[in-house]
C-alpha cells in the first residue's frame, strides 16, 4: 500500500483524475520560549473545511539552514504531494511548517546579544524583530509553544500516537533531536539528508566500522568549518555541550532510561552524492547498536530540492501509516 501511495504522489494530479485540494494558510503565534512572534504555514487537508467536528493527525515539518517556513510548500510542493496522496487513498493530515530561523532547533549554548543582532542583522528574509529573538530556546518553541498553539487553534488529534515530526538537513537534525528529547510528544520522526550525527565531526565518509567522534572543540570547528558560524553558537565550543544535543546520544540515553519501546519510529534517508551520507550512516549504526531499528534509505541524489521533492512522498506516506491508522 505504501509503495502504491508514493507512486501515485509522483504522478501528476490530472493522471489520477479530479482531486479535492487541501488549503495552505499562514498564521502567527507568540512564542514565550523565544520572546517573539513567529510565522507558521499549515496545510489543512481537503475535508477540513467540510466538518466542524472531525479531528486530524498532525505532522510538523522543519526547514533547513537558510530556509523559511514557506520552503516545503514553495520548493517541496508539499500541498500538491499531500493532495495526490489523499487522492490515492492515503490518510488526511494537518502539516505544520514553522519559521525556525537558523536555529538548529535547540536551546543555544550562547545567549544572543539582541541589540548587536538588530544593529548588524545577518542576511535574512525576515524582519530583525522576529529573527533576533531575546531567548533562543528553539526546542521549547517547537515542542511546547507550537504544539500547544496548533492543538488549541486547529482540530488536531492531540495525542502522541497521532503526532509526528520531520525535516530536511538542519530540520532533519531538529526532527531527530526533538523526537528523542520529547518522546512523550512524538510517536514518529523522519529526516531527509539530516545533520543527525553532529559529533561525528563534519561531512565525511563512514564505512561501517565503529565511528570515531570528534575529540575536542577544535576538531569540531575544523570538521564543521563551512557551518561553524551557524552551528558553533548554537551547539557550543566543547564536546560536552555537543554530546547533550547529539541525537544518537539522546537515543542511547532514552533506551537506557525507558527501554526501546519509548523510542519513536524513525525514518532516515540521504542521497548517495550527499556529503552528509556518512553522518546518516553513523546515526543508523548507533541506533542499531542500541537495538533500535531505523527505516533507512539511500537513493541517488545530492543535497538539494531535487532530491527532497523526489522523496517527500516517502516520508509523508511513512508518517501517515504510523499516526493515522
Amino acid at each position: 500500500m505504501l509503495s502504491m501511495l508514493v507512486a501515485a504522489a509522483a504522478r501528476p494530479l490530472g493522471a489520477q483524475g479530479p482531486a479535492k485540494a487541501g488549503t495552505v494558510v499562514t498564521d502567527t503565534l507568540w512564542s514565550q520560549s523565544l520572546g517573539a512572534r513567529k510565522s507558521v504555514v499549515l496545510y489543512l487537508p481537503p475535508s477540513y473545511a467540510l466538518s466542524r467536528a472531525r479531528r486530524y493527525p498532525v505532522a510538523y515539518y522543519l526547514h533547513g539552514l537558510g530556509g523559511r517556513e514557506t520552503d516545503w510548500t514553495q520548493h517541496g510542493m508539499l500541498a500538491q504531494v499531500m493532495d495526490s496522496l489523499v487522492a490515492a487513498g492515503g490518510p488526511e493530515m494537518i502539516i505544520v511548517m514553522p519559521d525556525g530561523d537558523d536555529s538548529w532547533y535547540t536551546t543555544w549554548n550562547t545567549l544572543l546579544d539582541v541589540s548587536v543582532c538588530r544593529r548588524n542583522p545577518p542576511e535574512t528574509h525576515e524582519s530583525v524583530d522576529t529573527y533576533c529573538v531575546p531567548w533562543p530556546h528553539y526546542d521549547d518553541y517547537i515542542a511546547r509553544d507550537l504544539v500547544q498553539f496548533t492543538d488549541k487553534k486547529y482540530r488536531t488529534k492531540a495525542e502522541r500516537a497521532h503526532r509526528a515530526i520531520g525535516g530536511l538537513s538542519m530540520g532533519g537534525y531538529g526532527a531527530m533531536s526533538l523526537s528523542l528529547g520529547y518522546p512523550e510528544l512524538f510517536s514518529a520522526a523522519a529526516s531527509h539528508s539530516g545533520v543527525i550525527s553532529p559529533l561525528f565531526g563534519g561531512p565525511k565518509p563512514f564505512t561501517g566500522e565503529k565511528p570515531v567522534w570528534a575529540p575536542d572543540g577544535a576538531s569540531l570547528e575544523k570538521g564543521w568549518a563551512r557551518y561553524w558560524l551557524s552551528i558553533g553558537p548554537a551547539f557550543g565550543k566543547d564536546t560536552a555541550a555537543w554530546w547533550s544535543r547529539d541525537p544518537g546520544r539522546r537515543l542511547e540515553k532514552l533506551v537506557a532510561r525507558k527501554g526501546k519501546s519509548a523510542v519513536p519510529a524513525l525514518f532516515v534517508d540521504c542521497g548517495t552524492e550527499d556529503d552528509l551520507i556518512g553522518n546518516n550512516r553513523v546515526f543508523r549504526w548507533v541506533a542499531e547498536k542500541n537495538g533500535v531499528s531505523v527505516t533507512y534509505h539511500e537513493w541517488p541524489g545530492a543535497h538539494g530540492w531535487a532530491y527532497w521533492r523526489a522523496h517527500l512522498p516517502e516520508s509523508l506516506s511513512w508518517i501517515g501509516a504510523r499516526i493515522a491508522p
